[in-house]
Protein backbone atom coordinates (compact mmCIF):
# COMPACT_ATOMS: atom_id res chain seq x y z
CA UNK A 1 0.00 0.00 0.00
CA UNK A 2 0.98 3.45 -0.68
CA UNK A 3 1.22 6.97 1.39
CA UNK A 4 -1.15 8.70 -0.84
CA UNK A 5 -5.24 9.66 -0.49
CA UNK A 6 -6.92 10.73 -3.24
CA UNK A 7 -10.34 12.56 -4.32
CA UNK A 8 -12.41 11.02 -7.05
CA UNK A 9 -15.56 12.90 -8.45
CA UNK A 10 -15.84 11.61 -11.92
CA UNK A 11 -14.84 8.56 -14.08
CA UNK A 12 -12.56 7.46 -11.34
CA UNK A 13 -15.39 6.85 -9.03
CA UNK A 14 -15.61 3.92 -11.37
CA UNK A 15 -13.38 0.68 -9.85
CA UNK A 16 -12.87 -0.85 -13.07
CA UNK A 17 -11.88 2.56 -14.53
CA UNK A 18 -9.45 3.49 -11.26
CA UNK A 19 -7.67 -0.02 -11.51
CA UNK A 20 -7.33 -0.08 -14.94
CA UNK A 21 -5.41 3.64 -14.76
CA UNK A 22 -3.43 2.50 -11.82
CA UNK A 23 -2.91 -1.42 -12.51
CA UNK A 24 -2.67 -1.30 -16.53
CA UNK A 25 -4.18 -4.53 -18.59
CA UNK A 26 -1.78 -7.33 -17.14
CA UNK A 27 -0.16 -6.41 -13.63
CA UNK A 28 2.82 -9.28 -12.98
CA UNK A 29 1.37 -9.27 -9.21
CA UNK A 30 -1.76 -9.64 -8.01
CA UNK A 31 -3.29 -5.81 -6.64
CA UNK A 32 -5.35 -5.22 -3.52
CA UNK A 33 -8.70 -3.46 -4.32
CA UNK A 34 -8.09 0.19 -3.59
CA UNK A 35 -9.81 1.59 0.60
CA UNK A 36 -12.21 3.37 -1.05
CA UNK A 37 -15.32 5.53 1.06
CA UNK A 38 -18.13 8.11 0.63
CA UNK A 39 -16.80 11.35 0.95
CA UNK A 40 -17.75 15.47 0.34
CA UNK A 41 -15.31 18.49 -1.19
CA UNK A 42 -17.14 21.63 -0.33
CA UNK A 43 -16.40 24.63 -1.71
CA UNK A 44 -16.09 23.13 -5.14
CA UNK A 45 -18.42 22.73 -8.13
CA UNK A 46 -18.75 19.79 -10.66
CA UNK A 47 -19.16 20.26 -14.16
CA UNK A 48 -19.92 19.08 -17.71
CA UNK A 49 -16.99 19.12 -19.92
CA UNK A 50 -18.63 19.74 -23.53
CA UNK A 51 -18.63 17.15 -25.55
CA UNK A 52 -17.09 14.78 -23.12
CA UNK A 53 -18.04 11.80 -20.45
CA UNK A 54 -16.38 12.93 -17.72
CA UNK A 55 -16.79 15.97 -15.48
CA UNK A 56 -14.22 18.86 -14.10
CA UNK A 57 -14.25 20.83 -10.69
CA UNK A 58 -13.59 24.32 -9.81
CA UNK A 59 -13.28 26.68 -7.19
CA UNK A 60 -16.73 27.84 -6.39
CA UNK A 61 -17.83 30.70 -3.25
CA UNK A 62 -20.66 29.87 -0.95
CA UNK A 63 -24.05 29.98 -2.50
CA UNK A 64 -26.88 32.41 -1.69
CA UNK A 65 -28.29 32.35 1.92
CA UNK A 66 -24.52 30.43 3.06
CA UNK A 67 -25.15 27.46 1.34
CA UNK A 68 -21.97 25.69 0.36
CA UNK A 69 -20.81 24.59 -2.62
CA UNK A 70 -19.96 20.72 -3.00
CA UNK A 71 -18.69 17.79 -4.58
CA UNK A 72 -19.87 14.13 -3.64
CA UNK A 73 -17.49 11.59 -4.32
CA UNK A 74 -14.64 8.90 -3.10
CA UNK A 75 -11.87 8.91 -1.13
CA UNK A 76 -8.91 6.22 -1.86
CA UNK A 77 -6.36 5.61 0.11
CA UNK A 78 -3.24 3.31 -0.08
CA UNK A 79 -2.25 5.02 -3.66
CA UNK A 80 1.43 4.60 -4.52
CA UNK A 81 3.93 6.82 -6.45
CA UNK A 82 3.51 4.83 -9.53
CA UNK A 83 -0.32 5.44 -8.87
CA UNK A 84 -0.04 8.82 -9.37
CA UNK A 85 2.12 8.74 -11.97
CA UNK A 86 -0.29 7.15 -14.31
CA UNK A 87 -3.05 9.20 -12.65
CA UNK A 88 -1.23 12.15 -13.63
CA UNK A 89 -0.77 10.82 -17.30
CA UNK A 90 -4.63 10.02 -17.31
CA UNK A 91 -6.32 13.66 -16.50
CA UNK A 92 -3.14 15.49 -18.94
CA UNK A 93 -2.64 19.03 -18.44
CA UNK A 94 -6.52 20.16 -18.72
CA UNK A 95 -6.49 19.42 -14.99
CA UNK A 96 -4.15 20.25 -12.19
CA UNK A 97 -3.82 18.35 -9.02
CA UNK A 98 -4.06 19.65 -5.14
CA UNK A 99 -3.90 19.43 -1.90
CA UNK A 100 -8.02 19.44 -0.66
CA UNK A 101 -9.57 18.73 2.52
CA UNK A 102 -12.58 15.96 1.86
CA UNK A 103 -14.77 15.30 4.83
CA UNK A 104 -15.75 11.48 4.83
CA UNK A 105 -19.10 10.22 4.49
CA UNK A 106 -20.41 7.87 7.42
CA UNK A 107 -22.72 6.37 8.89
CA UNK A 108 -25.18 8.08 11.65
CA UNK A 109 -25.29 7.70 15.31
CA UNK A 110 -27.69 4.79 15.38
CA UNK A 111 -27.02 3.73 12.19
CA UNK A 112 -28.33 0.10 11.28
CA UNK A 113 -25.82 -2.95 12.44
CA UNK A 114 -25.17 -6.12 10.43
CA UNK A 115 -25.26 -9.43 11.72
CA UNK A 116 -21.85 -8.62 13.56
CA UNK A 117 -23.30 -6.25 15.48
CA UNK A 118 -21.23 -3.57 13.54
CA UNK A 119 -22.30 -0.49 11.54
CA UNK A 120 -22.35 -1.13 7.60
CA UNK A 121 -19.43 -1.25 6.00
CA UNK A 122 -18.70 1.33 2.67
CA UNK A 123 -18.28 0.13 -0.65
CA UNK A 124 -15.94 0.77 -3.44
CA UNK A 125 -18.68 3.48 -4.78
CA UNK A 126 -20.66 6.26 -3.86
CA UNK A 127 -23.86 5.18 -5.79
CA UNK A 128 -23.25 1.95 -4.23
CA UNK A 129 -23.34 3.23 -0.66
CA UNK A 130 -25.91 5.43 -0.38
CA UNK A 131 -28.18 2.52 -2.14
CA UNK A 132 -26.68 0.38 1.03
CA UNK A 133 -27.63 3.21 3.04
CA UNK A 134 -30.75 3.82 1.78
CA UNK A 135 -31.74 -0.24 2.23
CA UNK A 136 -30.99 -0.22 5.42
CA UNK A 137 -32.68 3.39 6.34
CA UNK A 138 -29.14 4.49 7.15
CA UNK A 139 -28.06 8.58 6.92
CA UNK A 140 -24.52 9.26 5.98
CA UNK A 141 -23.35 12.54 7.61
CA UNK A 142 -19.67 14.24 7.85
CA UNK A 143 -16.73 12.55 9.58
CA UNK A 144 -13.06 13.04 9.56
CA UNK A 145 -11.63 15.47 7.06
CA UNK A 146 -8.72 14.14 4.96
CA UNK A 147 -6.27 15.88 3.36
CA UNK A 148 -6.16 14.33 -0.04
CA UNK A 149 -5.12 15.23 -3.80
CA UNK A 150 -7.32 15.56 -6.49
CA UNK A 151 -7.42 16.94 -10.13
CA UNK A 152 -8.74 20.79 -10.62
CA UNK A 153 -9.38 22.09 -14.16
CA UNK A 154 -7.26 24.86 -15.00
CA UNK A 155 -8.22 24.84 -18.89
CA UNK A 156 -10.49 26.78 -20.68
CA UNK A 157 -13.53 27.75 -18.78
CA UNK A 158 -15.37 28.38 -21.77
CA UNK A 159 -15.26 24.20 -22.15
CA UNK A 160 -17.19 23.66 -19.23
CA UNK A 161 -21.09 23.62 -18.92
CA UNK A 162 -22.89 24.86 -16.14
CA UNK A 163 -24.67 21.66 -15.75
CA UNK A 164 -23.76 18.89 -12.86
CA UNK A 165 -22.36 15.80 -14.11
CA UNK A 166 -24.17 12.26 -13.00
CA UNK A 167 -22.29 9.30 -11.72
CA UNK A 168 -25.11 6.92 -11.81
CA UNK A 169 -25.93 8.78 -15.73
CA UNK A 170 -22.21 7.80 -16.34
CA UNK A 171 -22.69 3.95 -15.29
CA UNK A 172 -25.65 3.15 -16.84
CA UNK A 173 -24.76 4.81 -20.53
CA UNK A 174 -21.10 5.39 -20.73
CA UNK A 175 -19.39 3.29 -18.90
CA UNK A 176 -18.84 0.42 -21.26
CA UNK A 177 -16.87 2.84 -23.60
CA UNK A 178 -13.97 2.81 -20.17
CA UNK A 179 -14.25 -0.91 -18.76
CA UNK A 180 -13.51 -4.24 -20.82
CA UNK A 181 -12.97 -4.31 -24.56
CA UNK A 182 -14.36 -1.62 -25.20
CA UNK A 183 -12.21 0.84 -23.59
CA UNK A 184 -9.27 -1.03 -25.12
CA UNK A 185 -10.91 -0.02 -28.82
CA UNK A 186 -11.40 3.26 -27.84
CA UNK A 187 -7.82 4.29 -27.09
CA UNK A 188 -9.60 5.91 -23.63
CA UNK A 189 -5.77 5.03 -21.87
CA UNK A 190 -3.21 5.28 -24.84
CA UNK A 191 -1.69 8.25 -23.33
CA UNK A 192 -1.24 6.68 -19.85
CA UNK A 193 0.03 3.33 -21.47
CA UNK A 194 2.76 4.76 -23.93
CA UNK A 195 4.15 7.14 -21.16
CA UNK A 196 4.42 4.27 -19.40
CA UNK A 197 5.51 1.90 -21.93
CA UNK A 198 8.40 4.57 -22.78
CA UNK A 199 10.06 3.68 -19.52
CA UNK A 200 10.99 0.32 -20.48
CA UNK A 201 11.51 0.56 -24.37
CA UNK A 202 8.25 -0.45 -25.17
CA UNK A 203 8.72 -4.59 -24.10
CA UNK A 204 7.17 -4.29 -21.09
CA UNK A 205 3.96 -5.59 -21.09
CA UNK A 206 2.46 -4.06 -17.42
CA UNK A 207 3.63 -0.45 -19.00
CA UNK A 208 6.05 -0.46 -15.66
CA UNK A 209 3.27 -0.83 -13.28
CA UNK A 210 4.06 -4.53 -12.69
CA UNK A 211 6.58 -5.05 -9.34
CA UNK A 212 9.27 -3.06 -9.31
CA UNK A 213 8.38 -1.65 -12.86
CA UNK A 214 9.83 2.08 -14.09
CA UNK A 215 6.72 3.55 -12.93
CA UNK A 216 7.97 3.14 -9.40
CA UNK A 217 11.82 3.04 -10.47
CA UNK A 218 10.96 6.39 -11.93
CA UNK A 219 8.94 8.12 -8.97
CA UNK A 220 12.10 6.73 -6.41
CA UNK A 221 14.89 7.95 -8.34
CA UNK A 222 13.29 11.47 -8.90
CA UNK A 223 12.83 11.45 -5.10
CA UNK A 224 16.54 10.97 -4.48
CA UNK A 225 18.04 13.42 -7.55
Amino acid sequence: MGDHTAFFYGTLMAPAVLMRVCHGTNPTTPRPAFDAKPAILHHFRRHRVKNADYPAILPCADGPGGGSACVRGTVVRGLTDGDIWRLDKFEGDEYERRTVPAKLLVPAEGAAKNEDGAASEHVTDMTATERRAAADHVELVEGETVACETYVWVSDREDLEDAEWDFEEFVRGKLWRWAGPEAEKEGEYREVDEAAKAHEGGKDPTGGRGLNGSVERVWSAGKTS
